[in-house]
Parts: structure tokens; sequence; C-alpha cells
């Protein structure tokens, strides 16, 4: 089975990702990044369920963003026809069709994430006005270092776990094929090359929920002001 998959640029500018443009508020902003099925949903939810700390999640904005009926969602449609739609429903958008297309297209991949990170880049800073007076606020973001939403945040957190496992965990969440996992795997810049703009790089390469302690304790920390 052939693949019109290309690897995206698997480098980031230093320059733009550097502690000096971040968020110096007063405001604690942790910024949760990861790759693909590297446990980023786990660590939020339990940031939220546990600690009572609000999440503002660029995945839900895009969900909203191309829900039914939406301007996102009626040009995607135009874009790439109805051979991505539900089939009980013409006008809801079915993710996993979707996903094959932007995921083995670099092309279609960047038309789709032009449409939506400014869209979503607004809703994250017009919630994070709104939330002001909240001490501390955490941003879910998986392209936080691909979209340059860096300067959002007053700290990042990278979300780490092997290849396999991403493999795994995503074949299993997704109801995907190895190779269809693969392909959205291939298509992000590997985790390793993300540790050297984060702040904290978390463990999620052992037993399920073993990075709990690592996360109280950085809770914990209150870093020093800019």
């Amino acid at each position: 089975m052939q693949s019109n998959f290309k690897p995206p640029d698997m480098t980031l500018d230093k320059s733009l990702h550097s502690k000096e443009r971040r968020w110096c508020g007063t405001q604690r902003r942790i910024g949760i990044t990861g790759g693909i099925a590297s446990g980023k949903s786990s660590v939020a939810q339990f940031l939220s369920k546990e600690k009572g700390l609000p999440i503002l999640d660029a995945d839900n904005y895009s969900r909203e963003l191309l829900a039914k009926d939406t301007i996102c969602s009626k040009t995607v449609i135009k874009k790439f026809g109805n051979s991505i739609l539900q089939s009980n429903d013409n006008k809801i958008l079915n993710r996993k069709a979707l996903g094959n297309i932007i995921f083995s297209n670099k092309i279609e991949r960047i038309w789709l994430e032009q449409l939506l990170h400014p869209l979503v880049k607004q809703k994250l800073q017009d919630d994070l006005v709104s939330m002001h007076d909240s001490p501390i606020l955490i941003l879910m973001i998986p392209l936080l270092f691909e979209a340059n939403l860096t300067g959002l945040c007053s700290e990042i957190w990278l979300i780490d776990c092997n290849e396999d496992q991403q493999l795994k965990r995503l074949m299993k969440r997704d109801n995907l094929n190895n190779h269809e996992a693969k392909i959205r795997i291939k298509s992000q810049i590997p985790l390793h090359k993300k540790h050297i703009f984060a702040d904290l790089i978390i463990n999620n390469k052992g037993k399920r929920q073993s990075w709990k302690k690592q996360v109280e304790y950085q809770l914990s920390y209150d870093p020093l002001s800019c």
C-alpha cells in the first residue's frame, strides 16, 4: 500500500520558543504538550479533576470549530467533498476519514492548520482574558511549538513516551490499524526533538499514572517571577 505521506519539517526555530518570549505575568500558565497519544489528556484530567485547575484545551476548540454547520466545517467539506462525512448525517464530519487525508498529505494538513490555528489561538486568547483571575491555568496544546503558541505560557511541560507506546495507545484509542497509526505519528515532529524547549519532561514511559508524583511535585514548586 503506497502513501503520499511526506515527513514534516523536523526542525523548530529555537528563537521562537526561548524562555525570553514566554508569558511573564503574575498568572501561572502551564502549557501541556507532547506527541499524539503520549498521555496529555490523562495528565490534564488529573490536573482538572484531582487538583481543580481550569483547562483550556486546543483540541476542544478545534472540535467546536469543526462542529456541524459551522463556517469551518462547511469550508472543509467544500475542500474535501462528501468522503469525509458521516454516513448517517451529511453535515457531520467523519474525523477518522478527515484524519486519513491530512495525516498522509502534508499539503492538505498545512491547509487545515492554516484554517484552524489562527481561530484556535483567538479562542485561547479570549479565554485567557476572561480567566485572568485564576492563579493557575492549564493550556493543553498538542501543537504548541508547531503553532508558535509558547508565548502564551509561563512554563511548558512535555509529556514523553516512546514511539512503540504511542503506536499501541493510538491504535487502541482511535481504532486504527498499524499503518494508519504510524502515519499519524510520523506526521509529527518527534518528541525527543522537543525536549530542549520544555521546562519539565513528564515521564510517561512507565506504569500507568506513574507520572503523578512528578506532576504533584512540580505543582508545589513556586517558580520565580520573571
